[in-house]
């Protein structure tokens, strides 16, 4: 049958043991609640922007590394091979622009990763919504001489 739960008159939730278990049930313990970093103005951020040739996706975080925002344009609706269309992505910074327009940072370092046609409308966009940019970087991964080949076909 498992364990029910229980609300009392505060609203706390307690797991109430079944009949056939007979245990007491287990205080809630209070735990010091963390400031979220929505709650607090940051001044820098980065922004990572990941264009692939099917989406484009967007993760803003502190100079930490803490993710303070992401959007990318599967979340947004668009589907199939709009994803990676650079209509899309300046849509993905908006979306994000308006996810971190009262706590988030506005002067920003700009990483670019991949090969998609979003990533320059991407930057554009970032430009566009009024965002400082410090530096921007290009982590898009080389190969370095990759797998072996597949040997030579005979006919």
């Amino acid at each position: 049958m498992g364990k029910k739960k229980v609300t009392t008159q505060a609203g706390d939730v307690k797991a109430k043991a079944t009949a056939t278990a007979e245990k007491p049930a287990a205080a809630a313990v209070a735990t010091p609640v963390m400031a979220s970093a929505r709650s607090r103005k940051i001044e820098e951020g980065k922004v990572y922007v990941n264009a692939s040739y099917n989406n484009t996706t967007v993760t803003v975080t502190d100079l930490k590394g803490n993710v303070l925002a992401w959007a990318s344009a599967g979340s947004l609706g668009f589907s199939g091979p709009k994803k990676a269309t650079p209509f899309a992505s300046s849509k993905v910074i908006a979306a994000i622009a308006e996810k971190i327009a009262a706590t988030g940072p506005r002067t920003i370092s700009v990483v670019v990763k991949g090969i998609g046609s979003g990533r320059d409308s991407a930057i554009r966009s970032l430009i566009a919504q009024g965002f400082n940019l410090l530096s921007i970087k290009d982590a898009t991964p080389v190969p370095h001489n990759g797998p072996r080949p597949k040997k030579i076909r005979r006919v």
